[in-house]
Protein backbone atom coordinates (compact mmCIF):
# COMPACT_ATOMS: atom_id res chain seq x y z
CA UNK A 1 0.00 0.00 0.00
CA UNK A 2 1.18 3.72 -0.50
CA UNK A 3 2.89 5.67 2.00
CA UNK A 4 1.23 8.81 0.89
CA UNK A 5 -2.71 6.96 0.77
CA UNK A 6 -1.87 5.73 4.52
CA UNK A 7 -1.48 9.09 6.09
CA UNK A 8 -3.93 10.76 3.82
CA UNK A 9 -6.95 8.25 5.27
CA UNK A 10 -5.49 8.63 9.19
CA UNK A 11 -5.46 12.74 8.91
CA UNK A 12 -8.88 12.92 7.23
CA UNK A 13 -9.86 9.98 9.84
CA UNK A 14 -9.11 11.78 12.97
CA UNK A 15 -9.23 15.61 11.43
CA UNK A 16 -5.87 16.08 12.75
CA UNK A 17 -6.00 19.58 10.53
CA UNK A 18 -9.02 21.06 12.56
CA UNK A 19 -7.17 20.60 15.66
CA UNK A 20 -5.10 22.63 17.90
CA UNK A 21 -1.67 20.98 19.13
CA UNK A 22 1.53 21.01 20.39
CA UNK A 23 2.52 17.96 18.31
CA UNK A 24 3.63 17.93 14.62
CA UNK A 25 0.83 15.23 13.31
CA UNK A 26 0.43 12.90 10.51
CA UNK A 27 4.13 12.33 8.44
CA UNK A 28 6.89 13.40 10.82
CA UNK A 29 9.73 11.30 9.21
CA UNK A 30 9.44 10.14 5.53
CA UNK A 31 10.96 6.80 4.63
CA UNK A 32 9.99 4.30 1.45
CA UNK A 33 7.05 4.73 -0.73
CA UNK A 34 5.79 1.11 -0.63
CA UNK A 35 4.32 0.22 2.97
CA UNK A 36 3.33 -3.83 3.51
CA UNK A 37 3.75 -3.57 7.11
CA UNK A 38 3.42 -1.01 9.95
CA UNK A 39 4.75 -1.15 13.59
CA UNK A 40 2.22 0.85 15.91
CA UNK A 41 3.62 1.78 19.57
CA UNK A 42 2.67 4.73 21.97
CA UNK A 43 5.85 6.78 22.23
CA UNK A 44 8.71 7.22 19.63
CA UNK A 45 11.24 5.56 21.63
CA UNK A 46 14.82 4.40 20.54
CA UNK A 47 13.98 0.96 21.49
CA UNK A 48 10.25 1.17 19.25
CA UNK A 49 12.59 1.62 16.61
CA UNK A 50 14.69 -0.90 16.69
CA UNK A 51 12.42 -3.50 17.69
CA UNK A 52 10.01 -2.29 15.05
CA UNK A 53 13.36 -2.20 11.98
CA UNK A 54 14.00 -5.77 13.64
CA UNK A 55 10.09 -7.14 12.93
CA UNK A 56 10.42 -5.30 9.23
CA UNK A 57 8.55 -2.47 9.50
CA UNK A 58 8.01 0.09 6.69
CA UNK A 59 6.08 2.18 8.96
CA UNK A 60 5.85 3.25 12.23
CA UNK A 61 2.82 4.95 13.79
CA UNK A 62 2.81 6.66 17.21
CA UNK A 63 0.78 8.56 19.88
CA UNK A 64 4.01 10.54 21.14
CA UNK A 65 5.83 11.71 18.06
CA UNK A 66 9.36 13.07 17.73
CA UNK A 67 8.38 16.48 17.01
CA UNK A 68 6.26 18.68 19.23
CA UNK A 69 6.73 22.16 18.19
CA UNK A 70 10.24 23.67 18.57
CA UNK A 71 13.21 22.71 16.61
CA UNK A 72 15.57 19.94 18.59
CA UNK A 73 19.85 19.66 17.99
CA UNK A 74 20.10 16.53 16.23
CA UNK A 75 22.84 15.20 18.63
CA UNK A 76 22.72 11.71 21.22
CA UNK A 77 19.57 9.91 21.71
CA UNK A 78 17.32 11.99 19.51
CA UNK A 79 19.98 11.44 16.26
CA UNK A 80 20.12 7.93 16.71
CA UNK A 81 16.05 7.38 16.65
CA UNK A 82 16.32 9.51 13.27
CA UNK A 83 19.31 7.29 11.80
CA UNK A 84 17.74 4.02 12.98
CA UNK A 85 14.77 5.57 10.82
CA UNK A 86 16.62 6.25 7.69
CA UNK A 87 18.98 4.03 7.23
CA UNK A 88 15.57 1.48 7.84
CA UNK A 89 13.89 3.73 5.18
CA UNK A 90 10.80 3.39 7.47
CA UNK A 91 8.23 6.24 7.82
CA UNK A 92 7.12 7.39 11.03
CA UNK A 93 3.65 9.04 11.84
CA UNK A 94 2.27 10.40 14.82
CA UNK A 95 -1.14 11.38 15.82
CA UNK A 96 -1.44 12.76 19.74
CA UNK A 97 -4.71 15.35 20.35
CA UNK A 98 -6.81 14.07 17.40
CA UNK A 99 -6.40 10.23 19.36
CA UNK A 100 -7.16 11.49 22.04
CA UNK A 101 -10.60 12.78 21.17
CA UNK A 102 -11.64 10.77 18.40
CA UNK A 103 -15.16 9.47 19.19
CA UNK A 104 -14.50 5.90 17.69
CA UNK A 105 -10.67 5.25 17.82
CA UNK A 106 -10.00 7.64 20.14
CA UNK A 107 -7.85 6.63 23.82
CA UNK A 108 -10.64 8.02 25.94
CA UNK A 109 -14.21 6.67 23.99
CA UNK A 110 -12.22 3.45 23.78
CA UNK A 111 -11.58 3.24 27.65
CA UNK A 112 -15.25 4.12 28.68
CA UNK A 113 -16.04 1.38 25.60
CA UNK A 114 -13.76 -1.02 27.35
CA UNK A 115 -15.31 -0.48 30.70
CA UNK A 116 -19.11 -0.78 29.40
CA UNK A 117 -19.70 2.83 29.73
CA UNK A 118 -22.25 4.59 27.09
CA UNK A 119 -24.41 8.08 26.68
CA UNK A 120 -20.66 9.46 25.42
CA UNK A 121 -20.48 13.27 25.96
CA UNK A 122 -17.28 15.12 25.02
CA UNK A 123 -15.64 16.11 28.54
CA UNK A 124 -12.69 17.80 29.47
CA UNK A 125 -10.70 20.85 27.74
CA UNK A 126 -7.21 21.39 27.12
CA UNK A 127 -5.70 24.47 25.70
CA UNK A 128 -8.71 25.28 23.87
CA UNK A 129 -9.37 21.39 22.77
CA UNK A 130 -11.87 19.29 24.28
CA UNK A 131 -10.09 15.80 24.13
CA UNK A 132 -11.98 13.62 26.92
CA UNK A 133 -15.61 11.87 27.09
CA UNK A 134 -17.70 11.48 30.32
CA UNK A 135 -20.70 8.51 30.09
CA UNK A 136 -22.76 6.90 32.42
CA UNK A 137 -22.95 2.86 33.26
CA UNK A 138 -26.56 1.41 33.08
CA UNK A 139 -25.33 -0.20 35.68
CA UNK A 140 -23.35 1.12 38.53
CA UNK A 141 -19.98 0.26 39.50
CA UNK A 142 -17.73 0.52 42.75
CA UNK A 143 -14.51 2.16 42.00
CA UNK A 144 -12.31 -1.27 43.01
CA UNK A 145 -14.25 -2.88 40.20
CA UNK A 146 -13.53 -0.43 37.54
CA UNK A 147 -9.94 -0.19 38.83
CA UNK A 148 -9.65 -3.92 38.03
CA UNK A 149 -11.41 -3.79 34.74
CA UNK A 150 -8.63 -1.09 33.87
CA UNK A 151 -5.65 -3.27 35.44
CA UNK A 152 -6.46 -6.66 34.19
CA UNK A 153 -7.01 -4.88 30.21
CA UNK A 154 -4.65 -2.28 30.03
CA UNK A 155 -1.79 -4.03 32.58
CA UNK A 156 -1.63 -1.11 35.09
CA UNK A 157 -0.75 -0.39 38.16
CA UNK A 158 -3.84 1.44 39.62
CA UNK A 159 -3.87 4.05 41.71
CA UNK A 160 -7.21 5.38 43.11
CA UNK A 161 -8.57 8.05 45.96
CA UNK A 162 -11.90 6.90 47.11
CA UNK A 163 -13.43 9.90 48.59
CA UNK A 164 -16.67 10.06 46.69
CA UNK A 165 -19.64 8.26 45.99
CA UNK A 166 -19.30 4.36 46.54
CA UNK A 167 -21.22 3.24 43.40
CA UNK A 168 -20.22 5.24 40.00
CA UNK A 169 -22.83 5.52 37.87
CA UNK A 170 -21.13 8.52 35.55
CA UNK A 171 -17.78 8.78 35.05
CA UNK A 172 -15.15 10.84 32.68
CA UNK A 173 -11.72 10.20 31.04
CA UNK A 174 -9.08 12.12 30.11
CA UNK A 175 -6.26 9.89 29.19
CA UNK A 176 -2.34 10.28 29.70
CA UNK A 177 -1.52 13.76 31.49
CA UNK A 178 -4.65 14.26 32.25
CA UNK A 179 -4.93 15.10 36.29
CA UNK A 180 -4.88 19.13 35.26
CA UNK A 181 -8.45 18.52 34.31
CA UNK A 182 -9.68 16.79 37.37
CA UNK A 183 -11.17 20.38 38.36
CA UNK A 184 -13.12 19.92 35.45
CA UNK A 185 -15.05 16.67 36.79
CA UNK A 186 -15.43 17.86 39.86
CA UNK A 187 -17.09 20.94 38.55
CA UNK A 188 -19.35 18.53 36.66
CA UNK A 189 -20.06 16.45 39.21
CA UNK A 190 -19.14 13.33 37.29
CA UNK A 191 -19.00 10.07 40.24
CA UNK A 192 -15.44 9.25 39.10
CA UNK A 193 -12.87 10.60 36.77
CA UNK A 194 -10.13 8.58 35.25
CA UNK A 195 -6.83 9.62 34.21
CA UNK A 196 -3.23 8.21 33.21
CA UNK A 197 -0.74 10.33 35.64
CA UNK A 198 -1.14 11.47 39.00
CA UNK A 199 0.77 14.65 41.46
CA UNK A 200 0.88 14.66 44.88
CA UNK A 201 -1.59 17.37 45.63
CA UNK A 202 -4.82 15.04 43.82
CA UNK A 203 -5.04 13.16 46.94
CA UNK A 204 -5.81 16.02 48.96
CA UNK A 205 -8.32 17.70 46.22
CA UNK A 206 -10.08 14.22 45.97
CA UNK A 207 -10.76 14.30 50.22
CA UNK A 208 -11.22 17.86 50.44
CA UNK A 209 -14.20 17.59 47.26
CA UNK A 210 -15.58 14.25 48.32
CA UNK A 211 -14.57 12.93 45.00
CA UNK A 212 -13.34 9.66 43.10
CA UNK A 213 -10.33 9.97 41.00
CA UNK A 214 -7.89 7.20 39.70
CA UNK A 215 -5.18 6.95 38.14
CA UNK A 216 -3.77 4.06 35.30
CA UNK A 217 -0.58 5.03 33.91
CA UNK A 218 0.19 7.80 31.05
CA UNK A 219 1.98 5.30 29.21
CA UNK A 220 -1.24 2.38 29.73
CA UNK A 221 -4.15 4.86 29.04
CA UNK A 222 -3.06 5.55 25.85
CA UNK A 223 -2.60 2.01 24.29
CA UNK A 224 -6.16 2.04 23.38
CA UNK A 225 -6.48 4.70 20.86
CA UNK A 226 -3.35 3.13 19.23
CA UNK A 227 -5.07 -0.59 19.37
CA UNK A 228 -7.97 0.86 17.30
CA UNK A 229 -6.06 2.32 14.72
CA UNK A 230 -4.19 -0.89 14.61
CA UNK A 231 -6.99 -2.76 13.48
CA UNK A 232 -8.74 0.08 11.57
CA UNK A 233 -5.13 0.15 9.31
CA UNK A 234 -5.33 -3.72 8.78
CA UNK A 235 -8.96 -3.87 8.07
CA UNK A 236 -8.41 -0.94 6.00
CA UNK A 237 -5.66 -1.28 3.65
CA UNK A 238 -4.92 -4.98 4.31
CA UNK A 239 -1.48 -4.62 5.50
CA UNK A 240 0.63 -6.32 8.46
CA UNK A 241 0.46 -4.37 11.76
CA UNK A 242 1.80 -5.01 15.06
CA UNK A 243 1.52 -3.59 17.99
CA UNK A 244 4.58 -3.51 20.29
CA UNK A 245 4.48 -3.02 23.36
CA UNK A 246 7.81 -0.96 25.65
CA UNK A 247 5.83 -1.41 29.12
CA UNK A 248 5.86 1.99 31.18
CA UNK A 249 4.31 1.99 33.96
CA UNK A 250 3.92 5.93 35.02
Amino acid sequence: MNRDRIIDFVDRYLDSGHIKDTSQNGLQVEGRTEVKKIVLGVSASLELFRRAASAGADMIVVHHGLFWGRSYPVRGPFKKKLETLLNSGITLAAWHLPLDKHRVAGNNAQILKLLGAGNLEPFGIYDGETIGFKGTFARPRTVPEISGLLRKNLSSDILAFNFGPKMIKTLGVVSGGGQRMFDQAIAAGLDLYITGEVSEHIQETARENGANFVSAGHYNTEKTGVWALEKLLRTRFGVKTEFIDVPNQV
